[in-house]
């Protein structure tokens, strides 16, 4: 009877190790967020912005806290709900060490937007934040 038991306790302790190795691996592995160049966040964020795509749109964000997912899902929807297209984004005042991404396109009525973005840098890692860029 006892032994049965401790069998079960044992399956119980190895079950957990695993899942704690499981997880920890997949935080290992994912991706750092931002880009590993200015060229590559500016043109993965025209890609995020004219596609709609939060989950990439996500992952070039500097956004305080863990609610991230969350304003990335719903920019991209309101960019979606006004047909926004033709995007592009420049970079400056410096393209090699900008400061600010400026973000362009059309909305579906025709009408032109443009607005900046605080462009960040960390441990070789470029974001952008929806701060007011430094001049």
């Amino acid at each position: 009877m006892h032994i049965r038991r401790d069998v079960k306790v044992g399956l119980s302790i190895a079950a957990a190790v695993v899942w704690i190795g499981a997880v920890t691996l997949l935080i290992v592995h994912e991706p750092d967020p931002g880009a590993a160049s200015p060229g590559e966040l500016r043109d993965k964020l025209a890609a995020a912005l004219t596609g709609h795509d939060a989950d990439a749109f996500a992952g070039l964000l500097d956004y305080p806290g863990s609610g991230g997912d969350d304003f990335a899902k719903d920019y991209v929807s309101v960019l979606a709900d006004r047909g926004a297209h033709d995007v592009r984004v420049e970079l400056g005042p410096d393209a090699g060490s900008p400061t600010r991404a400026t973000v362009s396109g059309a909305l579906g009525d025709g009408k032109p937007f443009s607005y900046p973005l605080a462009v960040t840098s960390e441990d070789g890692r470029w974001t952008v934040a929806f701060t007011p860029p430094l001049p």
